[in-house]
């Protein structure tokens, strides 16, 4: 579980055995804390803080009025065999950002095994507290069951003291995917969230995640990817699954992400060729062009009832500092988002509002407004940044929930069409381009009359005072040329 500090540079890791470890965001500070994680990893939460399976009255309704009885037989297979311990200490051991570990969940019912899913999962998590916001990063522990309502097609798995992870299955006969993926979480958990100031029960739903198979293949993504889910977003890696199983056991055939198809490198070919002398060059790889201005997008959020209550328009580049695992240093990376590849989610309430984007599957970025009911104003008070790509050696999370820009009025919206830059992080800043958003006060599914940033004011300005200096110009040669002119008339006497 990851807490977001308030200075944006440093999260606090607590490790399964209830420790807290400080951890940076600098790739560089992290081997410090690989011994803690896979101490705390091999085995689950320990003694002191172990996490009992829920019983049913620990997860009130979700359960019942998602998932229809009769309840089938089942089976949780998370204690593995010794070498499954062995991968899950390895996968501990890069997991520099949470402890992940693999967790192998079923649904049986009679004698059939109806959906099996081997995979590790993450979530980052915004929730409210009594000054503010606080963003945390929780793992799927191994003491994960599958809860007993669960059937085909449906797959629960609890944790915790209420929390729990849903899949919902559909086919069409050839292929069958995941419709809809449910979060649940309970926000009376202080261990996982702390000074929460609601003690609600929190369900988050979204559709259409993109994971779909053949059927009677077993789908298989071991790259980490990510998916909003509301104003939180879920981390898969390590997944191998199988709805609508013909047999026991996964099928051994596949049908490979998207993500991995891409990360898979073609094998060297040789070719032969008749021996001659050649003299060697090298040469060097330019270095990749900046990316240019990004593409400005559209965003929105929806409340319950289907109407907008937070729009945005801009165009977003990340500016981040990573090590790189293929170049072996620390480099500064320009990013850009496509709108098109981009969704958005979030949710809205009285006093807070969050936007979550979610681009390629491989990077999200939440925002967190946060409104004064006393003055009227409201202002972007938190980023967090999840990245999984590549070349990173382990997931990469920045978060930042002290800060004070894009500050405007209750019922306007923000404007600023100058390109900006939001610093989030020592590592990390966020420059925006052609920018309006309005998080609170929308009525009419439209952006109210714009407050603009004191850049756009100041680029109005110079307009003004170069025009201003070209009047006074003209104006000097004109006193000029009629002072002298008078003079030259002065030199004729009448005679």
């Amino acid at each position: 579980m990851l807490h977001g500090s308030h200075d944006g540079t440093r999260l606090m890791q607590l490790v399964p055995s209830g420790l807290p470890v400080a951890q940076t965001l600098n790739p560089s500070h992290r081997i410090e804390t690989w011994t803690a994680l896979i101490h705390s990893c091999s085995f689950g939460f320990g003694p002191s803080t172990h996490l009992q399976p829920p019983h049913s009255t620990s997860s009130p309704g979700f359960y019942r009025n998602i998932f229809p009885p009769p309840p089938p037989e089942i089976k949780n297979t998370s204690d593995r065999s010794w070498k499954m311990k062995l991968v899950a200490v390895v996968v501990a051991w890069f997991a520099v950002l949470g402890c992940i570990q693999a967790v192998t969940l079923e649904v049986n019912e009679g004698n059939s095994t109806c959906i099996k899913a081997d995979l590790s999962a993450s979530f980052l998590i915004t929730y409210n507290t009594t000054n503010g916001t606080k963003t945390v990063q929780v793992s799927l522990p191994n003491s994960t069951t599958v809860d007993k309502g669960s059937s085909s097609p449906w797959l629960v798995a609890e944790f915790g003291s209420g929390h729990a992870l849903g899949l919902s299955f559909s086919t069409n006969g050839s292929l069958y995917s995941v419709a809809n993926l449910t979060l649940q979480y309970n926000l009376s958990d202080t261990s996982i969230f702390p000074e929460a100031n609601s003690s609600d029960v929190v369900t988050v739903v979204s559709a259409s995640v993109g994971i779909w198979a053949v059927v009677n293949t077993t789908y298989r993504c071991f790259t980490p990817t990510t998916f909003a889910v509301g104003g939180a977003a879920v981390t898969f890696s390590n997944v191998r699954l199988e709805a609508y199983m013909p047999g026991n056991d996964l099928s051994a055939t596949e049908s490979i992400c998207v993500a991995d198809k891409a990360s898979t490198t073609a094998p060297p070919t040789t070719t032969r060729t008749p021996t001659t002398t050649t003299t060697a060059t090298t040469t060097i790889a330019p270095s990749p062009a900046p990316p240019g201005t990004p593409e400005r997008g559209t965003y929105s959020v929806n409340n319950t009832n289907g109407t907008v209550c937070l729009l945005a328009q801009m165009g977003l580049q990340l500016n981040v500092s990573y090590f790189s695992q293929s170049q072996n240093k620390t480099v500064q990376d320009i990013v850009n988002l496509n709108p098109n590849l981009t969704r958005s989610s979030g949710s809205c309430e009285a006093t807070s509002a969050t936007l979550t984007l979610l681009h390629e599957g491989n990077t999200t970025l939440n925002f967190i407004f946060t409104l004064n009911a006393t003055s009227n104003k409201y202002h972007l008070s938190g980023v967090t940044l999840l990245a999984n790509w590549s070349d990173l050696p382990a997931p990469m999370s920045v978060s930042n929930t002290s800060l004070d820009y894009l500050r405007s009025t209750l019922g306007r919206s923000y404007m600023c069409n100058a390109e900006q830059t939001l610093n989030v992080a020592s590592d990390f800043s966020l420059n925006t381009f052609r920018l309006q958003v309005q998080p609170f006060g929308i009525t009419t599914n439209q952006f109210a009359t714009a407050e603009e940033c004191q850049l756009d004011q100041d680029q109005m300005l110079i307009p003004i005072i170069v025009g201003a200096a070209l009047a006074g110009l003209v104006l000097i040669v004109l006193i000029a040329y009629l002072i002298g002119k008078k003079r030259s008339h002065a030199g004729y006497q009448t005679i």
